[in-house]
């Protein structure tokens, strides 16, 4: 199986590609690990990604498009592989057919911005050791403090309110439309983000015909 998925920031759709890839045997391909992983690497390439990066430039699609070519060409990616934030765009998608590239499922996580921002806001994390807690699904036992270490709780950057809303914005401006794109191809596919993780990946088992 070749899936994409989609889904606005906080829906899950990490959490469920990672289910998705243990599920089917085949791997979970994030544009984000490829170019760290090449960063790591040392190589002119990857020195080169590194500089724009530093310098807050963003990765042209011809460089992302040729990170994605030469991961699914790897061996792992035999019998299938979950895309998982690739693509962001319509370009980007448009350049995957173009690469004769053929997907079998487009699977778009839905959940409200209201439910994005209680779940992603309450998300905390302990300055010393970086373990993380949830102020409603999973609280320390001392507001404020981490139950492994005692260390101070804090909120990421990447979890205040304001923050969210942008991700949100950037989302429905940029990689929502591709929901439209892969429907009238006949691809699309949805579940709906539930509060237990369980009953999420019912949800998508359903979508994708597994389950009735």
């Amino acid at each position: 199986m070749k899936l994409i998925m989609l889904g606005p920031p906080g829906a899950g759709k990490g959490t469920q590609a990672e289910f998705l890839s243990e599920k089917y045997g085949i791997p979970q391909i994030s544009t984000g690990a490829i170019i760290r992983s090449v960063i790591a690497s040392g190589s002119e390439f990857g020195k080169k990604l590194k500089d724009l990066i530093d310098n807050g430039n963003l990765i042209s699609d011809e460089d992302v498009l040729k990170l994605v070519k030469e991961r699914i060409e790897e061996p792992d990616c035999a019998n299938g592989y979950i895309f998982d934030g690739f693509p962001r765009t319509i370009a980007q998608a448009e350049a995957l057919i173009k690469m004769d590239i053929v997907i079998d499922k487009v699977l778009s996580i839905e959940l409200s911005d209201e439910e994005i921002l209680k779940r992603l806001s309450g998300r905390r994390e302990c300055a010393s050791c970086r373990a993380t807690y949830h102020i409603e699904d999973k609280p320390s036992k001392v507001e404020g403090k981490c139950d492994r270490c005692g260390g101070e709780l804090i909120c990421r950057e990447d979890d205040k309110p304001e923050t969210i809303k942008h991700r949100l914005a950037v989302y429905y401006e940029s990689t929502a439309p591709l929901k439209a794109f892969y429907k009238e191809k006949g691809l699309l596919v949805t579940a709906h983000g539930q509060k237990l993780l369980e009953d999420t990946k019912r949800e998508v088992l359903k979508a994708l015909g597994e389950l009735k």
